[in-house]
């Protein structure tokens, strides 16, 4: 199939981080915290200390606020400086309490959330290695990737920070109110007028920030993408004079972004300034009304604690607003990431095994160490078949939906050591035969054998370690040229590497490279030629060492010198092997056993290369070029 490549990360928001003010809400808010709290249940102990210190450095600040009242009153209008300098050295051990206190539940909320992300992530991992290929059919490598990177980002920043700035504020807020009404009930009712205007205004500024900032987010990806399709196809741009349409489009894209950028912002910037006047008109309000409540009562200590409070009780909206909006974003994140843990695992109730055996002299087969002997099949009742290679279909049916057919009534054999290829335009089905063999997919009715045994009965790892493929399309990993090779069998000692690679005929070419063996591979082997890699694939799949061979022809692409070394590896790789091929020049085919003709998923005709020529049907008409193959 296809490879589906998806457009990498989801935008991120203002200041690199993950949509604060466009941030998408859970579908499942409480079900998902549940989730989450299961994983901080492994720190139980370190939450409920972070708990503590969060309600010290809470109270420690309000309290701090409040000690205004007696250090005005009773030290500095009696003029008590001996009492005033303890009464501030108390103060100072209050706010320096609070501040450790505040110092200690970050470090912890630090160490708590980057141990719950790693085992989120490595959990991520874990699963994605067992879903089933149909499921990266499915979806893009760009949505995917976002999980590790957007989601789960977001999942760290409200660890780290929002949840206990929450929880923090809060506190401060209830607090802060509370000692508001015992210091001043009067004065608290202007007070609670002027916050109902600011939750007013965070409602109506807050509300088209974020829409805005979703348009922001969404013109930003329009302009990532933009960038990333026209760096990819930076020689076709060229080879066409495109550059200035490339201008042009992307001036278009960039203006959009701007507008949108420029009004999310504004609005975004107005917040503050907002609510920081309307926080001085409330104080000012509050000094008329208090100084004259303050004149009556003599209670000077008990306004000032009072206009401190005032000061105060503004910030933790805006704050609280701010974190309900990342903590619910990191929720709808967290929630993508568990859709995907929560995904069925590629399923496999297959019980027959792959093990070496050793033959005595009496032709019975015995299991046997796993550097010795041959491979064979184990039964659950301990019974061995010898690993020969007998591929078999039997009128095979499939689609990747079930509702769309793809294969028909396929039924075909390979004996051991014989050569199938298959031939046929693009969506014939070619590709989709082998990929049943692997059972990277389930038939619909039929059945495939192995040597006797229906593949579902196979165990998934053991039946396609006894697989070897060669893709057309080469993928080298990160890593030296030996590591690359022994991905085929990561147990092959460094003589059976390079015994793999001389097979492949790739030897001569890696002795040249600055290293050797151990030159070191990067970006899926961009410091090699096309022909290079696909040796190294080859040499790949020789190191398997495996009794079947999948062949998607790997020629098609290379110079007529490197596709004579690779069909000399490949040719070398397929002697005595049972080798299903799938053929993009039919001239590479012509020595199969059997070829198969496919036309939208049925076997059309079937012979060798002479007797298909002799019929002058579809494959002789494939061969003299009266039609198309892809």
């Amino acid at each position: 199939m296809a490879e589906r490549h998806g457009s990498g990360p989801a935008p991120r928001g203002p200041g690199g981080g993950p949509g604060r003010h466009g941030f998408q809400k859970p579908k499942d808010l409480r079900g998902t915290l549940g989730k989450l709290m299961r994983y901080l249940g492994r720190y139980k102990a370190h939450l409920i200390l972070v708990a503590a210190l969060l309600v010290v450095s809470s109270a420690c600040t309000v309290g701090g606020s409040y000690l205004i009242k007696p250090l005005i009153n009773d030290y500095i209008l009696p003029g008590d400086f001996p009492g005033l300098a303890r009464m501030l050295a108390f103060m100072a051990a209050v706010y320096a309490a609070g501040a450790a206190c505040s110092f200690g539940y970050a470090r912890i909320m630090v160490h708590v959330s980057q141990n719950t992300v790693a085992k989120i992530r490595a959990d991520l991992f874990s699963r994605m290695q067992d879903l089933p290929l149909s499921y990266f059919d499915a979806h893009t490598h760009g949505e995917l990737m976002s999980r590790y990177t957007n989601d789960i980002d977001t999942v760290s920043e409200a660890l780290n920070n929002s949840f206990g700035s929450l929880i923090s504020c809060t506190l401060n807020f209830t607090g802060t109110i509370a000692m508001m009404i015992v210091l001043s009930p009067v004065l608290s009712l202007i007070t609670f007028v002027m916050l109902a205007v600011m939750l007013a205004v965070v409602k109506v500024v807050g509300g088209r920030s974020r829409r805005y900032f979703a348009a922001q987010q969404a013109a930003l990806g329009a302009v990532n993408g933009y960038i990333e399709e026209m760096i990819e196809g930076q020689k076709v741009i060229k080879v066409f004079n495109h550059e200035e349409a490339a201008k042009a489009g992307f001036r278009r894209r960039n203006e959009v972004y701007r507008q949108s950028a420029t009004r999310a912002q504004a609005y975004a910037g107005a917040m503050m300034p907002a609510m920081g006047n309307l926080s001085y008109i409330n104080y000012a309000i509050t000094c008329c009304v208090g100084g004259l409540l303050a004149i009556r009562s003599g209670d000077l200590g008990g306004l000032a604690a009072f206009l401190q409070y005032t000061r105060q009780v503004s910030q933790p909206i805006t704050q609280i607003s701010q974190q309900v909006n990342t903590i619910l974003s990191a929720v709808a994140g967290a929630e993508r990431v568990f859709e995907v843990m929560e995904t069925s695992p590629e399923e496999d109730a297959g019980q027959v095994t792959l093990v070496r055996v050793t033959e005595d002299a009496a032709g019975r087969l015995a299991e046997a160490s796993y550097d010795t002997g041959a491979w064979a099949w184990k039964t659950p009742d301990g019974a061995l078949t010898p690993l020969r290679g007998d591929v078999r279909f039997d009128h095979v049916v499939f689609g990747y939906d079930p509702r769309k057919t793809v294969l028909r009534d396929i039924s075909l054999f390979a004996k051991p050591g014989q050569k199938i290829a298959f031939v046929g335009s693009t969506g014939a089905g070619k590709t989709t035969i082998t990929s049943l063999i692997n059972r990277f997919y389930e038939i619909q009715s039929g059945a495939i054998t192995y040597d006797g045994i229906n593949v579902r009965d196979i165990r998934k790892d053991d039946l396609r370690r006894s697989l070897g493929v060669v893709l057309q399309d080469t993928h080298l990993f990160t890593g030296t040229v030996a590591d690359n090779i022994r991905y085929g069998r990561l147990e092959a000692t460094d003589e059976e590497v390079r015994a793999a690679a001389e097979l492949a005929g790739a030897d001569s070419f890696i002795r040249h490279l600055p290293q050797g063996y151990d030159t070191v591979l990067g970006g899926d082997g961009g410091n090699l030629s096309q022909g290079e890699r696909q040796l190294l694939n080859i040499a790949r799949a020789a190191c398997a060492n495996p009794p079947v061979l999948i062949l998607d022809e790997a020629t098609s692409s290379s110079d007529t010198r490197t596709e004579k070394l690779i069909e000399r590896g490949m040719d070398r790789l397929m002697a005595g092997r049972t080798v299903f091929v799938i053929a993009h020049r039919l001239s590479t085919v012509r020595n199969a056993k059997a070829i198969m003709v496919l036309e939208q998923g049925q076997i059309i005709e079937r012979g060798d290369h002479d007797d298909l020529l002799a019929q002058r049907g579809r494959y002789y008409q494939l061969y003299t070029g009266q039609a198309e193959l892809s």
